[in-house]
């Protein structure tokens, strides 16, 4: 029976290449210190997704105003 070799991929932070195994607790990065810069980085807004800014509750009540006011739900 042959053995692959398992995947490596980039660390996220530092690029350099790591087996994605098991004994690797912090994959997908290389080390604790790649890891803990990641999460500052999406802590600091420097990492977000993409999109449309989120809704605050004023903005939502009016929306759903608005929707029932044009579908002759409310006066």
């Amino acid at each position: 029976m042959s053995q692959t070799a398992p995947l490596e991929v980039p660390c996220p932070t530092c690029h350099k290449t790591v087996a994605w195994v098991e004994a690797n607790a912090y994959r997908p990065f290389c080390s604790e210190r790649c890891k803990l810069i990641d999460l500052g980085a999406w802590a600091d807004g420097s990492h977000r997704i993409a999109g449309e800014p989120a809704m605050d509750e004023t903005e939502i009540d009016e929306m759903v105003l608005r929707a029932e006011r044009d579908a002759g739900l409310t006066p």
